[in-house]
């Protein structure tokens, strides 16, 4: 590699840094009302990060402590730290993603009452990041928690994308798909971290605050094109009209301020920034790029093969959401997917290294805090699994990208970030030695 090092971990953490809510909210914060309170709604894997950021914001502006109220539920595993420094007043509750739990319903039962009680001299601050989706959730009447339980667990099984998962998470809600904004006599203002393809408001967390542009004919038809079978009560939900969710032009959610403060792209660039620091041309494939995780593995193997070919020493950088329809038994999200896809592709090609990983520290949701976020690759990874006794085809098959990569030793773990702008691949490719050439290993 360029100079001898490996920059991955130095691309990755340079595309996390750009997006820390630390980092990126202050200073888009409105002032504080003259006499009401501030009322910080937070929600996702950025959740935490964001409250206490602006908590901290609105106390150095000096306002008092009576006026400062705030709740964030966030996924467990990503809550507040010693170095928050939280003000009383300010909360943050785990709670489950990408299923749904109990801690989260309660918490997000406050979440309601604290916006349906904010006073019209109030400010209240929609704090959403990715990952809201799950912690917010408010059943709609006439479905209990048990039932979206059992609906999630089946559409993430089923090979469904986010906005096709979210469109029918909208419509079974009483705080998505715009259904908070009407909550909140006052001013209501909303900031957010988009980990989406096309970073559609609508899409982030569900869209609390935002008009929902998906119908209840767009939700049935998501369980209908992958065969799952909703129960009774949200079959009968998903055909009553009543039910539809607030749309463009309903005065409830229309004309609120939405401010998008990170977005992939944003991820992307720091990391082009950084793959150029390490002697790499950074070429950028898309920051929303979807479909099946192994067949874009496949996919990018050719494209690092044809760079290294030519001679080029590059970094091909993606971002976006792959999925996983899971054929097998075995355990893995999309980016490990990926890298085990890749890697069957390169097999073994030297010069050509990898990784791919969520942002938010977890690949693909599922799991506890501690999963890996994704995967190495390097072009011993094939021979270090043989040796252990795992053979990568067969993994493939079984959805098995986490048993491999243990295998390999490949399993990159971060831990919680604290941010989530989706997914991040980094495929750096060096030129081969011209033939002859004594290379050192």
């Amino acid at each position: 590699m360029s100079g001898g090092a490996d920059p991955r971990r130095a691309i990755f953490d340079a595309a996390v840094a750009a997006c820390d809510p630390g980092l990126v909210l202050p200073a888009h914060l409105p002032d504080a009302p003259p006499r009401g309170r501030v009322v910080l709604l937070a929600c996702g894997k950025a959740g935490a990060a964001m409250i206490a950021a602006a908590a901290r914001r609105y106390r150095a502006a000096g306002l008092p402590p009576d006026r400062l109220q705030g709740l964030a539920v966030v996924r467990h595993g990503y809550g507040a730290r010693d170095d928050d420094g939280l003000p009383p007043g300010i909360e943050v509750v785990e709670a489950g993603h990408p299923v749904p739990d109990e801690a989260g319903l309660a918490a997000t039962r406050r979440v309601l009452t604290m916006a349906a009680a904010a006073r019209p001299d109030d400010l209240v601050l929609a704090l959403i990041s990715g990952g809201g989706s799950a912690n917010w959730v408010a059943p709609a009447p006439g479905v209990d928690l048990a039932e979206k339980q059992a609906l999630t667990r089946a559409l993430l099984r089923s090979g469904a994308d986010i906005h096709e998962i979210n469109a029918v998470r909208r419509h079974l809600s009483a705080i998505k798909g715009g259904r908070l904004a009407g909550l909140i006599r006052g001013r209501l203002e909303s900031f957010a971290i988009s980990d989406v393809p096309g970073d559609d408001p609508a899409a982030i967390a569900s869209g609390p605050t935002v008009a929902d542009p998906t119908t209840l004919a767009d939700a049935r038809a998501v369980l209908e094109r992958y065969d799952v079978p909703p129960s009774p009560a949200i079959a009968l939900r998903l055909r009553d009209p009543a039910a539809e969710t607030p749309k463009p032009g309903d005065p409830a959610v229309d004309r609120r301020p939405f401010t998008l403060l990170a977005r992939p792209a944003d991820a992307l660039a720091a990391a082009a920034d950084a793959a150029a620091r390490a002697g790499y041309r950074p070429v950028l494939l898309g920051s929303d790029l979807a479909g099946e995780a192994r067949d874009e593995g496949t996919r990018q193997a050719s494209l690092a093969l044809a760079a290294q070919a030519e001679g080029h020493r590059v970094a091909l950088i993606s971002g976006g959401e792959l999925t996983v329809t899971l054929r097998g038994d075995g355990r893995g999200g999309p980016n490990q997917e990926f890298a085990l896809a890749l890697a069957i592709a390169l097999g073994g090609a030297p010069g050509i290294r990898a990784l791919a990983a969520d942002t938010d520290g977890t690949d693909g949701g599922a799991g506890a805090a501690s999963d890996p976020a994704g995967a190495l690759v390097d072009p011993d990874t094939l021979a270090r699994a043989r040796a252990a006794g795992t053979d990568a085809r067969a993994a493939l098959l079984r959805n098995d990208s986490t048993g491999f990569f243990q295998a390999a030793g490949g399993l990159f773990h971060p831990g919680p970030t604290r941010t989530n702008v989706n997914d991040l691949r980094v495929i750096l490719v060096d030129p081969l030695p011209p033939a002859g050439t004594s290379v050192r290993a």
